[in-house]
């Protein structure tokens, strides 16, 4: 998994992995989420790519746009 780089310094988030059609994301309390195409939409992974790509703004977009959407918890 690729590091978060957090550069705002207040994510929850830790580390992403993107493939083609999902991104899993491991928060610091150690739950992993997957979000896929078919959970929350391709305009939505889309965006959390980029976002995970820049280092800021994914945890706040998930809070907001797409929450319970995942596909499956692991851990």
């Amino acid at each position: 998994m690729t590091p978060y780089a957090d550069l705002a310094g207040r994510s929850g988030i830790a580390q992403y992995q993107a493939g083609d059609h999902y991104l899993d994301v491991r928060f610091k309390d150690g739950a992993l989420y997957r979000y896929t195409r078919a959970t929350v939409g391709q305009p939505n992974l889309t965006m959390m790519v980029a976002l995970a790509g820049a280092g800021h703004g994914l945890n706040a977009y998930i809070n907001r746009n797409v929450r319970d959407q995942y596909a499956a918890k692991f851990a």
